[in-house]
């Protein structure tokens, strides 16, 4: 105990400025898992501090290590009420599941205002203190230019931007000179580096003779950026410790290349980016790969092929009990993009400060959320989804910048009619995007007219029309006369049930050109506005986007 207790330690200024969201972002879910956190993510995190039960201390801002402590027992709860009372920022467990005293617990919690977590079973608590240190140090650190937009624990797009600072090649190592992730250089690369990145590892004999000669030794104790000149056949090379909390996380490397010499300032620029690349190491070695398998059989489940057993057991979801899928998205990903605001951690420790335990699945474009452990109450199990719903939306939305919408799935009475919530939270948040108006979050009976319209549409997507419609000729009459927008006016004539003063706003024009062009679309198109059928026919072809030859695209 003494040894953690010494290990632990005090917090600097500079971790002062470290909230918990920041912290949690930075370790992982390999290390700690989010319990609750009534006060939210915003509290800030200045040290560690391992429980003496025989002296216990307790201080404010610091996070409690209950090193010892069984969170079912009432001890737990009176631990989590000591710490509130102290002002201290959260409470650490080790793994296990709070009952029977999870409704004491969180009542402590939110009485202190004091978040609870838990370690993860695959981390030792010795291992989690220097994890901790480690996050704590490197959380801080501001970013460098060039490498601000780098998602954190995305290791190769960090090698890429720090080439771009250096001039050179980039290899990110940990400490036993296996490589975590290389720069896209590929002209005239050196004979070590092409070894080094096709086994991704540093060649046995190259770091048998770089131990002998006392290089590690070096690197690991200095505190500075290491130069090794130009030898033969081996370029300039540039190597820097990454460190955080005192604790050694790996290395980056940097090579000329193409007989070029590295930036003048590239010493300078890859100090920097050692203390940067802190975060995105640490993150990058707690981030375990069970989160992978879990989200992994979450992703089998909602797609109708994966086992209730199988992800009952990696996520320690109750297979019987209520849940429910949520949608969550901008509406403006790439396709392809699966987290296109990086928002699958801070949904993960949002559901967690809000006490829902969740598995979060990019699925291209947009997140879904598989909440569990719903209550068995149908009408106050859909008051937690909807609740959780609209405070995600809010929170993300302040925290990204961006608009956040959130389709609601329906409440299913177990796991195995998960995929049926998903449909309905993905038909939900489609509807919302495709209205693009102010609401943020929807059950499907509430935007049903606009899921309609797109189960229509998307069930016309396969009839070939006529290839002389009306819309087909306005199409074609477009594509012919440079600047002409007939189809567009148009889209909005009919959008706006017909009202030119109400649709030549969202033109740009007047009410009287407004009519001029509607002149035209009946001359050319041949398009009879007063017959009900033309105008449904045209508002479905504008909406399946067909081209002047018919055929459906």
């Amino acid at each position: 105990m003494a040894d953690l207790e010494e290990a632990a330690g005090r917090g600097t200024g500079d971790e002062a400025r470290v909230t918990l969201e920041r912290l949690l972002s930075v370790v992982g879910a390999g290390a700690l898992e989010l319990y609750t956190a009534p006060e939210g993510l915003r509290a800030s995190v200045t040290g560690v501090n391992v429980l003496d039960v025989l002296e216990p201390v307790i201080r404010p801002r610091e996070l409690l290590l209950a090193v010892g402590v069984d969170p079912r027992s009432v001890h737990a709860v009176d631990v989590v009420r000591r710490a509130g009372e102290a002002g201290a920022a959260g409470v650490v467990f080790g793994p296990g599941k709070p009952e029977p005293t999870a409704r004491a617990l969180q009542a402590a919690a939110e009485e202190g205002g004091t978040a609870v977590l838990f370690r993860t079973a695959w981390c030792t608590w010795a291992h989690l203190v220097g994890v901790l240190r480690a996050g704590l140090a490197s959380a801080g650190v501001p970013s460098v230019p060039g490498t601000g937009g780098v998602r954190l624990g995305d290791l190769d797009s960090l090698a890429d931007a720090v080439a771009a600072l250096v001039g050179g090649s980039v290899t990110i190592e940990d400490t036993e000179s296996r490589v975590l992730a290389y720069s896209s250089t590929e002209e005239n690369v050196d004979e070590m580096r092409r070894l080094t990145i096709l086994g991704r590892r540093v060649p046995p004999w190259r770091v048998a003779a770089m131990r002998e000669a006392g290089f590690f030794q070096a690197l690991w104790g200095a505190g500075d950026v290491l130069h090794r000149p130009a030898h033969g056949q081996d370029p300039e090379r540039l190597v820097g410790a990454v460190r955080a909390g005192g604790e050694a996380l790996g290395s980056i490397w940097v090579a000329a290349v193409a007989g070029r010499p590295l930036a003048p300032n590239a010493s300078e620029a890859l100090r920097a980016a050692t203390r940067a690349a802190a975060a995105h190491l640490l993150h990058h070695r707690t981030h375990s790969s069970d989160s992978r398998l879990v989200e992994d059989a979450a992703r089998a489940l909602l797609e109708d092929r994966g086992s209730v057993e199988v992800l009952a057991e990696r996520a320690s979801l109750p297979p019987g009990e209520p849940c429910a899928v949520l949608a969550v998205g901008t509406g403006s990903a790439r396709h392809g993009d699966d987290d296109p605001s990086g928002l699958h951690g801070l949904l993960t420790l949002h559901c967690a400060a809000l006490g829902h335990r969740v598995v979060v699945v990019p699925a291209g474009g947009r997140t879904l959320v598989l909440v569990g452990s719903l209550d068995r109450d149908p009408g106050r199990a859909d008051g937690q989804v909807t609740r959780l719903g609209e405070s995600l939306a809010k929170q993300l939305s302040a925290t990204t910048g961006t608009p956040v919408k959130v389709g609601l799935g329906d409440v299913a009475p177990g796991l195995a009619r998960a995929p049926e919530s998903r449909r309905s939270a993905e038909s939900a948040f489609q509807a919302l995007v495709e209205a693009a108006g102010p609401r943020t979050v929807a059950r499907i009976e509430d935007v049903a007219d606009t899921v309609g319209i797109l189960q229509v549409v998307g069930a016309l997507r396969g009839v070939a029309l006529p290839p002389q419609t009306s819309v087909a000729r306005l199409r074609a009459f477009d594509a012919e006369h440079s600047g002409s927008c007939l189809v567009e006016t148009l889209r909005a004539y009919l959008d706006h049930f017909g009202d030119v003063s109400a649709a030549s706003p969202t033109l740009g024009v007047h009410p009287n050109s407004l009519r001029y062009r509607l002149r035209r679309i009946a001359q050319v198109s041949k398009l009879d506005l007063e017959n009900p059928d033309a105008r449904l026919l045209a508002q479905l072809e504008l909406r399946l986007g067909v081209p002047s030859d018919g055929t459906p695209r």
